[in-house]
């Protein structure tokens, strides 16, 4: 999918996608300088303000740092989370995952077995 398909996902919502998988697969790493809100919406021919929705979407999120007069970073992961919060944010994250799935049409059980082998795949240093 390219940013800006019609899809019926909004524009802030893709490009925050996008940006997530970058950071996942490698292609960002923490302390990375982003591009700015505006050299993104430059050259992607979109609004400042849905860029800027996006980065604060990342920043909640805890993917980015947004710092006054420097820029916008890639944050370094939080450290891994143990028992009842643990436990409870991999259930959210699961919920929300089998919820955008379902809205695509995806089947959930072919998505779980992708999830898992990308999972191993991580875990080679892939």
């Amino acid at each position: 999918m390219r940013l800006g398909e019609k899809t019926g996902v909004p524009i802030y919502v893709q490009l925050r996608e996008q940006f997530l998988r970058a950071i996942g697969a490698g292609l960002l790493s923490p302390g990375d300088q982003m591009p700015t809100m505006r050299q993104v919406a430059v050259a992607l021919k979109v609004d400042l303000n849905t860029v800027r929705r996006a980065y604060d979407e990342l920043e909640r999120l805890g993917a980015l740092t947004l710092v006054r007069g420097r820029g916008s970073f890639v944050a370094e992961p939080p450290p891994a989370k143990a028992g009842y919060e643990h436990e409870r944010d991999t259930d959210n994250l699961a919920r929300q995952t089998l919820a955008a799935a379902l809205a695509l049409g995806v089947d959930p059980q072919a998505l779980a077995k992708r999830i898992a082998a990308l999972a191993v795949d991580k875990g080679d240093g892939k």
